[in-house]
């Protein structure tokens, strides 16, 4: 007998060995229809597998089906097998290379004569819902690693045959068919092709074998696939949102910013951008004021041999800018951690100076490769909003609390409600005890607790100096942005000899906490310009109030107006131009300013505004001290 243990405790018992689809048809015929893989085994051992799998032992199974992350993923890799099956169907010169199932979809990268045109891509979707209808069988074979290798050789799939290859000697590989095309895959994958019925073709990009720019470039295709219509085109509409948002796309029109092949990873920052950004700053810094930060200030190069001592040399020196003076190689710093080692170690520090936090607006560098490069969300050089807490392990869980509380206020000033909370714990490649980093995982994963937050462990996913907690945002339109961290580290004070004299005396190592909120103020600004479409709050916007007269007899009267509010601290601009009112409201609506004055000779005569709100609102004609107050009612609550 077969005993089979379901997900809800029960077991059922079978004579003989069955199939996962037969497993699923014996619980009820509805859920074997919508079977699509089966997971067998419990925990860290639960693997996927085929619904053809054979049980022939007792275990434990789940029925995976597309409403199971899982089931997804496996749909979404059997539809990048489709793609290739479709482009082997019109393209028979055409080889394939690999296909993996990314988020939300998929890419296979193609060897071609030519470029993939859109023409193409439409041809390529159509011809993937004709093989999709077939509702082909998708068959799973397993052939010795020469054998494979031979095979795809023979078929003239030659950079197939050179993955096959790579596999060591004597090993198996499995292969999956599906009518004329056969792949190679671990599997698994749907049982047939007619389960594949949401997807899309999205875009062609270019992309080097084996990810090595030394090697020819291959032609990707990406493509995205959801369980129902609704969800696709759900993810369609955000899509088209997002491009609408892009911070690129509004940097430009709103005049923000630049990045230019001159300067490539860094960003030239134009009045109205640089506004922005010093509301970001300042605001930040009053958040270092009011919970008692000691601002500091690093230097930009630091000698290699104190990179060297921190472990940051032998493991991020590829991403490092290097110079030379005097025959001493010197570092861009890419962080601030061992700046403020270096601050704390400048006099004796006593057990009564702890916990020591300082904040630095600091400039970092790091040699991104060109093609990951984006905009102002991914650069070479940007400004964390870093700090770092010096402490007693006794003050670890107090101040891991305190922060936590810290960052949602300030998140939810930036108009973002949903968190998203993660513990990164230690990976292979370390330093420190694992005595520490025990101390360290409970500290983090206990302050959520007391937080009342709700988290996930990353397993593996921590720094080589400790672990941390990331702090995602969700968007407007539901993305996710990683920004914050809290990272507790018993190592890099120690490594580079700093100490403070204890209650009983003794010099001991403090333990150092690195924090950042919104991390890099140009990927926060970026974050921002697109969770609100370059609507900026009206505390956030670059400019707040733009000045409309609608005659030369009202030039005057309007600058009078500017000055006013501009003697308030408000951001102010005036459009004293000679063109129609209904032109200048409308091209500066564009502009999405907050709030647009329009004055003329009744407003002139009464010491009013006629007020008009961003969104097209009309909100009358009021005393100037009234919309004074108003806008101020709005800043304080940064609306």
């Amino acid at each position: 007998m077969i005993s089979i243990q379901l997900p809800d405790g029960s077991k059922r018992a079978f004579p003989a060995p069955l199939t996962v689809a037969e497993v699923a048809a014996s619980i009820g015929t509805g859920l074997a229809k919508a079977a699509v893989a089966g997971r067998i085994g419990q925990g860290a051992d639960a693997r996927l597998v085929d619904t053809s799998h054979l049980i022939d032992t007792d275990t434990s199974l789940a029925i995976v089906t597309d409403k199971d992350a899982d089931g997804l993923g496996v749909i979404r890799h059997s539809t990048a097998h489709l793609l290739a099956y479709a482009v082997k169907a019109l393209f028979p010169e055409a080889q394939v290379t690999i296909g993996p199932v990314i988020e939300n979809g998929f890419f296979y990268d193609f060897a071609y004569k030519r470029p993939f045109t859109p023409e193409d891509l439409v041809a390529i979707e159509q011809k993937m819902a004709e093989l999709a209808r077939k509702d082909e069988k998708v068959e799973r074979r397993v052939l010795p690693r020469d054998d494979a290798v031979a095979y795809f050789k023979g078929l003239g799939e030659h950079y197939k045959a050179e993955i096959i290859d790579s596999i060591p000697a004597g090993e198996d590989v499995s292969l999956y068919r599906e009518g004329a095309f056969e792949d190679l895959c671990r599997g698994p994958h749907v049982p047939s092709t007619g389960r594949l019925k949401h997807f899309k073709l999205m875009k062609v990009a270019g992309a080097y074998w084996r990810g090595d720019h030394r090697n020819e470039m291959l032609q990707r295709i990406y493509g995205t696939v959801w369980a129902t219509k609704d969800e696709l085109q759900q993810h369609l509409h955000m899509l088209e949102e997002a491009e609408k948002r892009d911070h690129r796309k509004l940097g430009r029109e709103l005049d923000l910013f630049h990045v230019d092949e001159h300067a490539p990873g860094l960003v030239f920052w134009h009045p109205k951008g640089w506004a922005i950004w010093q509301q970001v700053e300042q605001y930040m810094r009053a958040v270092y004021r009011d919970n008692g930060y000691l601002e500091v200030k690093g230097p930009q190069l630091l000698d290699k041999t104190l990179w060297e001592k921190t472990g940051h040399w032998d493991k991020y020196r590829e991403n490092m800018f290097t110079t030379e003076s005097e025959k001493r190689e010197y570092a861009l710093k890419p962080m601030n951690c061992p700046g403020h080692i270096l601050i704390f170690k400048q006099g004796i520090k006593s057990y009564r100076d702890l916990p020591l936090r300082y904040g630095e607006f600091g400039q970092c560098h790091r040699n991104e490769p060109t093609g990951g490069l984006h905009g102002i969300m991914r650069v070479r050089g940007f400004t964390q909003d870093d700090g770092h807490i010096f402490c007693t392990e006794d003050h670890i869980l107090g101040e891991c609390v305190a922060y936590t509380a810290l960052l949602q206020r300030v998140y939810a000033d930036f108009g973002f409600e949903t968190i998203i909370y993660k513990v990164a714990t230690r990976p292979d490649a370390r330093i420190g005890s694992d005595e520490t980093w025990d101390k360290a995982e409970f500290a983090l994963m206990e302050s959520l607790r007391r937080s009342g937050c709700e988290f996930k462990v990353s397993p593996g996913d921590g720094a080589f100096y400790g672990p941390k907690i990331e702090y995602t945002l969700k968007d407007a339109l539901g993305r996710e942005w990683q920004c914050g961290t809290m990272q507790v580290d018993f190592s890099m004070a120690e490594r580079l000899g700093a100490e403070y004299v204890a209650e009983s005396g003794e010099r001991r190592t403090p333990v150092m906490l690195h924090r950042a909120i919104v991390g890099s103020l140009e990927r926060f600004i970026g974050i921002l310009i697109e969770q609100h479409a370059g609507a900026l709050p009206a505390w956030l916007a670059p400019v707040q109030v733009v000045l409309l007269n609608i005659t030369d007899s009202q030039a005057e009267y309007a600058d009078f107006v500017a000055k006013t509010l501009q003697e308030q601290g408000v951001r102010v601009e005036t459009d004293l131009r000679n063109e129609k009112i209904n032109y200048k409201i409308r091209e500066h609506s564009m502009q999405k300013v907050p709030y647009i004055l329009v004055v003329g000779d009744k407003e002139k005569a009464n010491g009013t505004v006629a007020v008009r709100a961003r969104g097209n609102q009309d909100l009358g004609v009021m005393p100037l001290e009234d919309f004074a107050l108003k806008l101020s009612s709005d800043l304080a609550s940064r609306q």
